[in-house]
């Protein structure tokens, strides 16, 4: 193809991509449904962990849970038995180790079947500033929030691309687009979870295998415990998320096959103008919306667990 021809084939498709989008911005798309399918939500014994296990339960899917902590575990199968899962399967499992995730992946893969819907929810925070927080606790933060998400994909992904079916959805943070003062080791291990997934998605997308869908998850705080203390400097623009209603949405963006999922919605036109403004502008409203105050009053849960 010469370049005029492939040129005018992207300007036509960009532009019907936008009446597209458009279109569906006043008419909602179709859902997919997910009834049957083996559901995987790591960090499921409580949180945003939890009510999704309940969302997901609730459209007939079958239910495995992993954390770290059994009893947490224990009342997320009850709801979501009681919610309508077909099955649920509770698995300890502490994400940050490699070795533990291949094992325990391998028992899933023996006992309930290949994994189709992998969801990676499992994050820490040490709410230190970096020159004030342990060697460990980043290390740590890294490997819950950011490696496991490696391990998980390595594990589950195979059977995904053999069938060309299944969906990856990486539960990242909004500290994983913008930097927040406070917040160096969390961010980047957010950032490193956004691109990864999204470099996944598109390296499948290569391969034809268009059938494993992504959703990549990028909330503002959410009022689960895990940012305790934190305030919001404009709660109107930017909220303090309610945990039920984030656990709607995401279930929703992955029913629609929606790949990036922004909350509250101001978090678009935050995201936009952090990239397109210059360095000062972008410092000033940074100091406008508060990002170099969130973490003043940060206390989190009083013991720090997937």
């Amino acid at each position: 193809m010469n370049f005029f021809l492939e040129t005018l084939q992207v300007l036509l498709l960009s532009i019907w991509y936008n009446v597209e989008s458009f279109i569906y911005f006043f008419v909602p798309m179709k859902k997919k449904n997910i009834a049957g399918e083996v559901v995987l939500i790591t960090g499921s014994g409580s949180g945003i962990g939890r009510l999704m296990a309940q969302e997901f339960a609730a459209l007939g899917t079958v239910l495995v849970l992993w954390d770290i902590n059994q009893e947490g575990m224990k009342e997320t199968a009850k709801l979501a038995k009681q919610s309508g899962a077909s099955r649920v399967h509770s698995y300890l499992c502490d994400c940050s180790d490699k070795n533990e995730v291949y094992r325990v992946a391998d028992q899933v893969k023996r006992e309930v079947g290949d994994v189709s819907i992998l969801v990676n929810n499992a994050g820490i925070v040490t709410g230190k500033k970096f020159m004030e927080a342990p060697d460990s606790l980043i290390e740590k933060t890294v490997e819950v929030n950011t490696m496991s998400h490696f391990w998980t994909y390595k594990a589950f992904l195979p059977a995904m691309i053999a069938n060309n079916h299944g969906h990856l959805v990486s539960i990242a943070s909004s500290a994983g687009l913008i930097g927040v003062n406070g917040l160096a080791d969390y961010c980047a291990s957010k950032f490193a979870a956004v691109g990864f997934a999204e470099s996944v998605g598109l390296e499948l997308l290569a391969i034809g295998k268009d059938g494993v869908k992504t959703t990549i998850v990028c909330p503002y705080f959410i009022n689960t415990g895990m940012f305790d203390g934190c305030q919001t400097k404009w709660p109107r623009l930017l909220p303090i998320l309610k945990p039920d209603y984030v656990a709607k949405k995401i279930i929703d963006a992955v029913l629609t096959d929606q790949v990036f999922l922004l909350m509250p919605r101001s978090m678009y036109l935050i995201t936009a103008l952090k990239n397109i403004l210059p360095m000062k502008q972008g410092l000033l409203l940074g100091q406008y919306l508060g990002a170099f105050n969130l973490m003043d009053t940060f206390k989190g849960r009083s013991k720090k667990q997937e």
